[in-house]
């Protein structure tokens, strides 16, 4: 059975947060290439002098800069989804393997909250009651701060509506 949303299930605040990632799928497979290349001449030219242990630890050592790449390219995967309606924040998160967790909070009385730590990035967190829920655990400190900023005023905006009635302009 399928309801039809009502108005309080539309979206006032959208927000989603993905890890950065300096390179594409295609830079990376260059990058990675380009690796294997440098180490296989530079390995060749130890082996031909006569270091062939020097092959041995370059082989080790590109195989662990490989997976470092990979393991770098599924943990992007990651992403959170924040939604604010009227009545709910619901923030759903999934995780590099594709698992998803979903945390809801009611938007009465509901605070953001930036703490700041020193030498460190600024925590932002959305509390009801004894409820607290972490957002944006992979931005900057300024990203955080922007989205502090998104998530209160859109927060005001519904708990403040605005309405336009043309009659009582003058």
């Amino acid at each position: 059975m399928t309801t039809a949303p009502t108005n309080t299930d539309s979206a006032l605040f959208e927000a989603l947060i993905v890890p950065h990632r300096s390179l594409s799928r295609r830079g990376t497979a260059i990058l990675c290439g380009a690796m294997l290349c440098i180490t296989a001449v530079l390995s060749l030219r130890f082996w031909l002098i006569g270091a062939w242990p020097v092959a041995g630890f370059a082989v080790v050592e590109i195989a662990l800069a490989l997976g470092l790449f990979r393991l770098h390219a599924q943990r992007a995967r990651r992403s959170e989804l924040i939604l604010l309606s009227e009545a709910t924040l619901r923030v759903i998160r999934t995780d590099w393997r594709g698992r998803r967790t979903e945390q809801t909070l009611p938007t009465a009385w509901l605070r953001v909250r930036l703490e700041d730590r020193p030498a460190t990035v600024a925590r932002l967190t959305v509390e009801h009651r004894a409820r607290s829920v972490e957002l944006g655990g992979s931005l900057g400190d300024a990203e955080k701060r922007d989205l502090a900023g998104a998530l209160r005023a859109a927060l005001d905006r519904a708990r403040n509506p605005r309405f336009e009635n043309p009659q009582l302009e003058g």
